[in-house]
């Protein structure tokens, strides 16, 4: 498939399908072959970028992400953002094909296993976040994210009642010159990557 993102001609949905799982899987194989502690030093450099680019949290809800798969590791960064005043959240998968829910979650609350054992917060009401720091599989030039495929993300940005400042995180070897988006693709507001 031809990579170019200026190009007019959008390949069928079919092809573009093949196309993201081929590409997902090779983007993922490279973020779990960075070594871990190089790994961990890039979500330090990328707590702190975030915390340039949000600001104050206090009196924010900021939706994080449990990590997964080679995914920056920000919990530390949760803690310091309900340190600040903030309130962390975490997604909670209710239902395939529908949106995510967020609930808030403290170091220390109760988790049970979520979709593909990653652990969620096991009660709570819940919230509307703010800001929704999101982790990239892959990233194009225009900010539109590619994930894993599940659609949960633009579904539940969709869905939100007001638009969060949404913020992709990830490595720079994430970015790849299109994902091709369709209709349903929402791009994010900022990116992040070291």
């Amino acid at each position: 498939m031809d990579h170019d993102a200026g190009r007019q001609h959008m390949p069928p949905w079919p092809e573009i399908a093949r196309w993201r799982k081929a590409e997902r899987e090779r983007l993922i194989g490279e973020r779990l072959a960075i070594p871990a502690d190089r790994r961990a030093g890039f979500s330090v450099a990328i707590a702190q970028r975030l915390d340039a680019l949000i600001g104050d949290v206090a009196g924010r809800t900021v939706s994080l992400y449990w990590p997964f798969r080679g995914e920056p590791d920000l919990r530390p960064w949760a803690a310091s953002v309900t340190g600040r005043g903030g309130v962390a959240a975490l997604p909670v998968v209710i239902a395939k094909a529908q949106p995510l829910v967020f609930r808030a979650y403290r170091p220390g609350d109760r988790l049970e296993k979520g979709v593909w054992n990653i652990p969620v917060p096991a009660e709570g009401d819940p919230v509307i976040p703010d800001v929704v720091v999101a982790p990239l599989v892959g990233v194009d030039d225009r900010r539109f994210r590619l994930g894993y495929g599940g659609g949960f993300f633009d579904r539940t940005l969709a869905s939100l009642p007001t638009k969060p400042l949404v913020v992709g995180v990830g490595y720079a070897s994430q970015h790849i010159a299109t994902i091709y988006p369709q209709p349903h693709d929402i791009p994010m507001d900022e990116v992040v990557t070291v």
